[in-house]
């Protein structure tokens, strides 16, 4: 039985659905608990034991469930175990940004497959972007070996204000007469469920990150912009419209640079990957003598905010200048977040999280000129441990979210 296919829900009816519905439950819990004895489930179901035992037998003899062995003894005979079967479902990833295109293959642990990644892709044309898309998924699938119906469905994680309910990206792609989603499902027969960059991330981060166990944290990717997620009270918090988190177009200086966005003076103009560049484009002249004044030659006048960080790295001390200043421009803008919402702990990530120390310690200074202390005592900055691939682990938790969260 397959559990994510939309048409099959709509064949089924009475005593057929409910066993359907329960079954699905029982992959759910699973996926979230990774393991549980017959009796949790029947419990969690409100469900009988029998029916419980028959479900997990069904699911056992479908490959989608596997026993696990014996648990502890709570005063009885000890239970038997079980867990998601290791490869029983698959989903895909891909990590869409402006500069960049990341495609991954997971299973129901978040083990990662393959991947593969293009250095540039193009916002201009859907139906060119999706064939691409779908031809290097394809590549991705053949060289797994896995087999397609195993594939629960496609995550896109990408920039903009998404509507992740209705698959509607309103900044890029936009097409009034047809979700996005919908345009990649036409291509892929699969699940496709698009959600915003940050918010993605900030679900690996809750799933299998630094925010993993705390009920209140901030995730902010600083990238070439400037993006927030928050999980509040233990759950991801999107906002009326699902666009909450538009924390880098914030107008907080008046006399400042003017951002994508068209406003004057945002915070991504101060404290993003682009304003790490432009500072250095700024300052370069007069700087001759730096390590990145000799890179930035060598690449014709151009800069990528990974060049500045690893000079940082190397002890240029122009490149650690120039990101304590962006360090310090965000760590004001986080004193305004922790002093509003008060979270345990503000995860960083991105490719500025790459700077390590030279990004945290900055902001931390900042914090105690304008954040009151209980408040800052009470929330710690760190650096995101999933690197390069939070993106695409990201996307692929949105498919596993969203596919056994919804009947």
């Amino acid at each position: 039985m397959n559990y994510w296919d939309t048409e099959i829900i709509k064949s089924l009816s009475g005593l057929e659905l409910k066993t359907y519905l329960n079954k699905k439950q029982i992959i759910r819990c699973l996926y979230h608990q990774s393991i549980l004895s017959s009796a949790d489930i029947a419990s969690t179901l409100n469900i009988s034991a029998p029916k419980s035992n028959a479900y997990i037998q069904e699911l056992v003899n479908e490959g989608y469930v596997e026993y696990k062995g014996k648990g502890e003894s709570i005063g009885g005979r000890k239970p038997n175990i079980y867990r998601l079967k290791k490869n029983s479902v698959y989903a895909i990833g891909i990590d869409m940004g402006l500069k960049f295109l990341r495609i991954a293959i997971f299973n129901e642990k978040m083990e990662k497959m393959d991947d593969l990644q293009l250095p540039s892709i193009s916002f201009t044309n859907i139906d060119i972007l999706i064939d691409l898309v779908y031809k290097k998924a394809q590549e991705l699938i053949h060289k797994t070996k896995i087999h397609e119906d195993k594939i629960m469905g496609i995550g896109i994680n990408m920039p903009g204000l998404i509507d992740s309910d209705k698959g509607i990206n309103y900044t890029y792609l936009f097409d009034e007469n047809k979700p996005l989603s919908k345009a990649f499902e036409e291509t892929f027969k699969l699940p496709v469920f698009i959600e915003n960059d940050t918010k993605a991330r900030t679900l690996a981060e809750m799933r299998f990150g630094a925010a993993k166990n705390h009920e209140n944290a901030l995730v902010l990717q600083v990238d070439w912009g400037l993006g927030l997620g928050m999980i509040l009270n233990g759950k991801l918090y999107k906002g009326n419209s699902g666009f909450a988190g538009e924390f880098g177009h914030m107008p907080i200086n008046p006399e400042g640079e003017l951002c994508n966005c068209g406003k004057i003076g945002c915070i991504e103009t101060m404290a993003s990957g682009r304003a790490l560049v432009r500072l250095a484009q700024e300052t370069l002249s007069r700087n001759p003598n730096s390590k990145l004044y000799s890179k930035y030659m060598a690449n014709n006048n151009q800069l990528m905010p990974s060049e500045i960080i690893d000079t940082a790295l190397e002890g240029d001390h122009l490149s650690i200048t120039l990101i304590n200043n962006v360090s310090e421009a965000l760590g004001q803008g986080i004193a305004y977040l922790i002093q509003i919402l008060n979270p345990e702990i503000v995860v960083l990530g991105g490719v500025m999280a790459q700077a390590g120390d030279h990004l945290v310690l900055p902001i931390e200074h900042t914090l105690y000129k304008f954040c009151l202390p209980k408040l800052r005592e009470d929330s710690k900055i760190v650096i995101s441990p999933l690197g390069n691939d939070i993106g695409i682990i990201g996307s692929a938790i949105v498919v596993l979210e969203r596919i056994l969260e919804h009947d």
